[in-house]
């Protein structure tokens, strides 16, 4: 009976080892601090797109002005407002009265539009 009992706590302690060494890799990741850039990326990925129509485009400070439905990540309600643009590049695809969807977010504390599509009419 004393080497039943033996192989009992072996057992035991070998399955509670196994488990801590399981979860411990699994939770290792939330101890660590992200970074804004993953956070922004993960946000971008999550954010639903949200209607817009151009209003104004500075080419030379990379900044839009947008009519936009609510933002959902922001929690903005329905406004006029002036975004900054993760790339301001793809303005030269874009001109005022064009319809988008578009997603934006906080980044490095500025509202930035980080995606854009246009919707066809």
């Amino acid at each position: 009976m004393n080497m039943n009992m033996n192989i009992s706590i072996t057992n035991a302690l070998f399955s509670t080892l196994i488990f801590l060494t399981i979860t411990t890799g699994v939770f290792a990741d939330a101890n660590q601090p992200v970074s804004q850039e993953n956070k922004t990326a993960t946000a971008s990925i999550a954010a639903p797109m949200t209607d817009g129509e151009i209003k104004k485009i500075n080419k030379d400070t990379g900044k839009i002005t947008i009519k936009h439905g609510e933002i959902k990540n922001l929690d903005m309600p329905a406004m006029t407002m002036v975004f900054k643009v993760k790339d301001p590049a793809t303005l030269d695809q874009l001109k005022a009265g064009d319809k988008i969807k578009f997603t934006a977010d906080k980044i490095n504390g500025a509202l930035t539009v980080t995606e854009f599509e246009k919707v066809k009419e």
